[in-house]
């Protein structure tokens, strides 16, 4: 059995499609993966124990995108089944022209036309039950799903440590404030050592952070860590502090105590799946959840209302 399986994009989101690759897999054991997808998304998945191939998707660089899709699928061939989780038409395109006889994903005007199985997943509910939706076209057995999994063994620190993930990738909406996860950050520096992450567009507000730090241990890891370090060292945590991120989900796939900060974004589809301790701090907001990249009234009050005492109580608890 060979099973072809295209990621979605970003980090969180590939992390989020994880227990429907899981239940998959468990229904075929002996089953031959071949993972594509963006490099964040393929590094993070690669390490799989049935996955034999992967492949980062370069078709939108250079030349007509038609042409390399198609030349793309040619070099993947053909396998048993096929899955895309991006409603995208290339994506789409990808698995027709890879001569698999049997291939799903979501629904939409190119996947009835070139997909034997255009699902259309349950709304509104989590995204990992949508994905779940769109893989259980491929089986006629219920498939079972169970907690996020990433395959990369977590780091190992010496003392307790807290982690602190101020960025997040799809935009400046869903980012809380450099001084106020500073003051998170004091109020535990005491009995805990600080860790801050983030990806190369984000080391100024990471060494932002660092600078309201003076006096206290800090390790700056924004701009230095491969993917597969950023997930090692995010599950070896002993608490995280988090935007809704890509992180935030790598850190629910180790079962880290988690603090995640939502704004602009809608909780219920895209918080922690099964992390047993994961709080929310939120407010009810009536432009909320708007799901812009930037608050489109210009006050960002969603992120802004959000004290760091909120933050730190919310922590407390957990302890």
């Amino acid at each position: 059995m060979t099973i072809l399986i295209i990621l979605p994009n970003w980090l969180g989101d590939a992390v989020m499609a994880t227990p429907a690759i899981e239940a998959l897999c468990a229904l075929y054991p002996k089953a031959k993966l071949t993972l594509v997808g963006s490099y964040v998304s393929v590094e993070a998945l690669k390490h799989h124990p049935q996955c034999v191939r992967s492949y980062v998707d370069t078709t939108k660089k250079g030349g007509n995108r038609f042409l390399n899709t198609y030349h793309f699928a040619k070099e993947l061939g053909k396998h048993d089944i096929a899955i895309t989780f991006r409603n995208q038409l290339h994506s789409s395109l990808l698995l027709f022209c890879s001569g698999t006889a049997v291939t799903a994903g979501r629904k939409s005007w190119h996947s009835q036309l070139l997909l034997t199985h255009a699902v259309k997943p349950s709304y509104p509910s989590h995204l990992v039950e949508q994905y779940r939706d769109i893989m259980q076209a491929l089986s006629e057995q219920p498939l079972t799903i169970g907690k996020l999994r990433l395959h990369i063994p977590a780091h190992h620190y010496e003392r307790p440590t807290l982690g602190i993930n101020p960025g997040a990738t799809y935009g400046s909406a869903k980012r809380w404030y450099p001084e106020k996860f500073a003051q998170v950050a004091r109020a535990f520096s005491g009995t805990h050592e600080i860790v801050i992450f983030g990806g190369p567009t984000e080391v100024e507000m990471a060494n932002d952070i660092e600078s309201q730090l003076k006096g206290i241990m800090v390790s700056n890891r924004a701009g230095k860590t491969s993917v597969e370090e950023l997930c090692a060292m995010i599950g070896g945590l002993s608490i995280f502090i988090t935007n809704d991120s890509g992180p935030m989900h790598v850190a629910a796939a180790y079962q880290v105590p988690t603090v995640a900060i939502f704004g602009p974004t809608r909780h219920l589809e895209t918080s922690q799946w099964m992390n047993e301790k994961s709080s929310i701090v939120r407010h009810d907001m009536k432009c909320a959840p708007c799901m812009k990249r930037e608050c489109p009234l210009g006050h960002h009050e969603c992120m802004k209302s959000i004290t760091a005492n909120e933050v730190i109580e919310a922590v407390e608890k957990l302890f």
